[in-house]
């Protein structure tokens, strides 16, 4: 089995010095269309109860995570590391019947929840 770290150097081989002409001539603008294309065919492999094709499509998705946050770490702005970090963050936060004191006994509380948290996060953004 292949790991994250791998999987990290590969799509940095890929837009490196020497890697695929394709990867390099990427940028975020011109990757939305295939992140468009590619949640598609998750949800076609899910409609069509076809879990073999939905964990190719899943990698695909996750593909196109790798090389954004690539890109975005060639420019200085993030790494795929920060990725990670913000949205395990999120989950923790928006989580707290999980990982604080708050209880929710079923999917509607816990949405309730969620919900209430990120309206309170998005009134705290200037």
């Amino acid at each position: 089995m292949h790991t994250f770290q791998e999987l990290k150097e590969v799509v940095a081989a890929l837009r490196g010095e020497g890697g695929c002409p394709w990867d390099r001539a990427q940028t975020l603008e011109s990757l939305k269309p295939y992140l468009v294309e590619e949640s598609g065919e998750v949800l076609a492999a899910i409609d069509n109860h076809d879990m073999e094709n939905l964990c190719e499509e899943l990698g695909d998705v996750l593909y196109q995570v790798m090389i954004q946050s690539q890109i975005a770490e060639e420019n200085g702005w993030f790494t795929v590391e920060d990725v990670i970090d913000g949205l395990c963050a999120k989950m923790i936060r928006r989580h707290p019947h999980v990982f604080g004191g708050a209880k929710a006994d079923t999917p509607e509380e816990s949405l309730a929840l969620w919900q209430e948290i990120k309206k309170q996060e998005k009134a705290k953004k200037p």
